[in-house]
């Protein structure tokens, strides 16, 4: 069964002895991965949908792996069960992982790890998840086609971070390399393009976007 980069990338950051809660599973492509990769990984693919469960269902069945994984129906975190130590989502929008954490924040004291994969809204994720009860202990950028993701692995615990560790990543900062640099070379662009495109009135948000730029050419041109 193939696997694009970023499910890939996630399954190999997975811990040995994890159990893991899959949450949007799709098509339990990432889960199959998982399981197959090692075999002392157990799974749970979860998803709010009745249609993308069953093909997981199917997917599972062809691959003979119902003892390995166990598929629940039900949005967000609500399919958890005490059992499980990981929580894995990835390919939603970062406020939507958010409000999906704040409706089952007891689940979150519960966890030891989750592994995180926003499409969009990522400091905001950090920002969220190290306040309540979490640090960030690697991150990892995977380049799947023409774009790049951030995943981000969680761990209990606390740590302090800068308004410059929340904005990059405070692994990323340490790490840089040639992913850090196109991701960022883009996010510069697009800021550049949104301060010459923003009317006049604008000037907290375009002083915000000028500090941002100065941010992230200092650590990409340096």
């Amino acid at each position: 069964m193939k696997i694009n980069s970023r499910l890939k990338k996630i399954g190999d950051l997975v811990e040995a002895n994890s159990f893991c809660l899959d949450v949007g599973c799709d098509h339990a492509f990432l889960d199959i991965y998982l399981v197959t990769r090692n075999k002392d990984i157990k799974a749970v693919a979860s998803d709010i949908a009745e249609g993308p469960l069953e093909q997981a269902k199917k997917n599972i069945k062809r691959e003979r792996l119902e003892d390995k994984i166990e598929t629940r129906l039900g949005p967000g975190l609500t399919t958890y069960s005490k059992e499980i130590n990981t929580i894995i989502i990835s390919g939603m929008g970062g406020r939507n992982i958010i409000g999906i954490c704040k409706d089952s924040s007891k689940v979150l004291k519960q966890v030891d790890t989750m592994i995180i994969s926003p499409n969009n809204y990522q400091e905001d994720v950090k920002r969220y998840l190290t306040k309540n009860g979490f640090y960030i202990e690697n991150e990892e950028f995977v380049k799947d086609k023409k774009f790049i993701y951030q995943i981000i692995i969680f761990k209990k615990g606390k740590k302090k971070y800068t308004k410059k560790d929340y904005f990059f990543g405070p692994v990323f900062l340490i790490k840089k390399g040639p992913l850090f640099r196109e991701y960022y070379e883009r996010e510069l662009k697009s800021r550049e393009i949104l301060l010459a495109l923003l009317p006049k009135g604008y000037r907290l948000k375009k002083y915000q976007i000028k500090q941002e730029i100065k941010m992230i050419k200092n650590e990409i041109e340096d």
